[in-house]
């Protein structure tokens, strides 16, 4: 961010050099009748996190209210390498506001590489729960080992959020947040199923009802977006997840819109443009996340849909270099058009709903004839990271030296396509394309990147994945065809912490059709997706759960965490962990090694 941006965002993010305004709790530049407050006078009801970490500087985050109904609530943060505060590293006055929902973030520079620290935030005579986090590496530090997980997809209506508790026991040095962190929608006809107790009812204050078949609302305003997080953010287990790691966090489609292209939703055939909409909650996003705005850019003041960039990278010593991209800000609309194909199909162009066929299930021969007109008419292949995003990732990925090459990637990466032409009978008697809201929709350009890649001779590159609401590992070739190119790469994805799983919303799509027996079991379509696509090492469709990369200059293994689903009585699962699987990627391959039930 430059200097005009910093200053005209100065009470929205705060940087600091460590050491610098040095003082007690309680002893800060805050007025004489904030010091004097009793205790009890201030909250911090979100608790505390901490974001972004690199080698000499990491964010902290946190909300702090006042019950006098302050306008501007004076906060500072304090940092410390231990953890009972006996020594400061940095000590920073903060003004919570009512423009920024009360949230406040710093970054604080100048911290050792390498080192745990502590923090906490004050407002008078109260204190927030003590925080701890952990910078990076050093640049010319080779690391012996990092661990992080990763995480997705925690629909706060559907399911239940054990998961966290079996994260927060891990030893981590870091978390990673591939989007999906809220779910824009309340009641909608996916969230139909049990949740558990503790988590009741949403009720968003402007939102607005779905149309057609669809049921619930969904967020409109920025006031229903910050219900959302302020909602998700009370669950203690969510709390101490930040509490207890420094997290790096990247949106997906849910933080605005579902399967959202730029600032344009897709309920309905219209994908209707809705800027304001998008601007809201892309505010929101910014206000609750521990996310380094020293690095990358928010503008309020600037018009239009982009007026964020949040694609950043972050090295780990010479050990990994991690590469964040944004996959809805830039991407161009989905290859099959829902009003074209309506128009084909003789449906409603607007009001219907036309995503199966245009996003989902489409057709090999129809998408193909798409993104040839599609590519005359942008004058480019239809793109996922959009002309500017793509350049600094191949100039990124270039320029890394470091042993692995890890790519927070939101949407799958793998190649995912049946072929039932001879499995089925008129009209589903076709190739299709499972998924093609992820890259399967993109091909071009996904092949694009991947033969960069190969050209230039990148290797040990693995991508990180969400979304799908399902585990996989599998091979990616510089083309999109199995067992024909070259592996250059390995996508690890990982399953949703409570939304329903894949196969799940396949099974009640199929219903009574004729395709109803390729989802008769989850290890059916397990089957029929490996069956149909080779370069999958393993693929579990039917789950919820996290993973967890241990990363060495040998190896890159990830651990496939699978949590038990709600109980039959609608209460969570007092041993949630049902299985581990256990993934081996050995430096300079591209073959996984899978252990599974370890």
């Amino acid at each position: 961010m430059d200097r005009r941006s910093f200053l005209r965002s100065s009470m929205y993010f705060t940087v600091v050099s460590a050491g610098a305004s040095l003082a007690a709790c309680g002893a800060s530049d805050n007025s004489d009748d904030t010091a004097q407050a009793p205790a009890g006078s201030f909250a911090f009801p979100l608790g505390v996190a901490s974001g972004d970490p690199k080698e000499a500087s990491c964010v902290f985050w946190t909300r702090c209210l006042s019950s006098h109904g302050l306008e501007t609530v004076p906060v500072r943060l304090e940092v410390s390498s231990a953890s009972t505060f006996a020594t400061l590293a940095a000590s920073v006055d903060l003004s919570a506001t009512r423009q920024y929902d009360y949230t406040v973030r710093a970054k604080v520079t100048g911290l050792a590489p390498g080192t745990r620290y502590y923090y906490r935030f004050c407002a008078g005579q109260d204190k927030s729960v003590a925080g701890q986090t952990k910078t990076a590496p050093g640049a010319a530090s080779a690391p012996a080992k990092m661990t992080f997980a990763w995480m997705t997809c925690q629909d706060w209506s559907v399911n239940h959020w054990a998961a966290m508790d079996l994260i927060a026991a891990e030893e981590l040095d870091f978390l990673v947040h591939l989007g999906d962190y809220i779910y824009e929608t309340v009641g909608a006809t996916f969230q139909s199923g049990a949740a558990e107790a503790a988590h009741g009812r949403i009720t968003l204050p402007d939102g607005t009802a779905r149309s057609g078949a669809e049921t619930g609302v969904y967020a409109t305003s920025l006031e229903d977006y910050r219900t959302l997080y302020r909602t998700y953010r009370g669950d203690a287990r969510l709390q101490e997840l930040h509490r207890k790691f420094p997290m790096i966090a990247i949106w997906d489609d849910h933080e605005f819109s579902d399967d959202c292209w730029q600032d344009h939703q897709t309920y309905n055939n219209a994908n209707t443009r809705q800027t304001e909409r998008r601007r809201s909650a892309t505010q929101a996003w910014a206000e609750y996340m521990p996310i380094d705005f020293g690095d990358v850019s928010f503008d309020l003041g600037k018009p239009g849909h982009e007026n964020i960039r949040i694609y950043r990278d972050f090295r780990f010593g010479t050990l990994m270099h991690l590469v964040m991209t944004d996959q809805r800000l830039y991407r161009d609309d989905h290859v099959v058009g829902e009003a074209e194909l309506a128009t084909l199909t003789g449906h409603d162009r607007l009001q219907g709903d036309d995503k199966i066929g245009a996003r989902y299930f489409v057709p090999l021969p129809v998408l193909q004839q798409f993104e040839l007109i599609d590519s005359q008419v942008l004058g480019h292949a239809p793109s996922i990271l959009g002309r500017a995003q793509t350049e600094w990732w191949k100039d990124t990925l270039k320029g890394a030296t470091a042993s692995w090459k890890v790519w927070g990637n939101e949407v799958t990466l793998n190649r995912m396509q049946i072929d039932l032409r001879a499995l089925a009978p008129a009209p589903y008697d076709k190739q299709y394309v499972v998924n093609a809201d992820a890259w399967d929709g993109y091909p071009s350009h996904r092949a694009d990147l991947m033969t960069f890649l190969k050209a230039n001779s990148i290797k040990n590159v693995v991508a990180i994945t969400g979304d799908l609401h399902a585990f996989q590992c599998g091979t990616i070739r510089d083309n999109a065809h199995p067992a024909v190119g070259t592996p250059v790469a390995v996508d690890f994805v990982a399953a949703g912490i409570s939304s329903d799983s894949f196969y799940r919303y396949l099974r009640d799509g199929a219903g009574a059709t004729p395709l109803a027996p390729l989802v008769a079991t989850p290890a059916t379509f397990d089957a029929v997706i490996r069956g149909n696509n080779p370069d999958f090492a393993y693929a579990d469709h039917d789950a919820q759960g996290f993973a967890v990369a241990t990363v060495t200059a040998a190896s890159f293994v990830v651990m496939f965490n699978k949590v038990k689903p709600l109980n039959a009585d609608g209460s969570k699962p007092v041993s949630p962990l049902l299985k581990r699987t256990r993934i081996t990627l050995a430096s300079g391959s591209t073959s996984p090694v899978v252990e599974d039930n370890v």
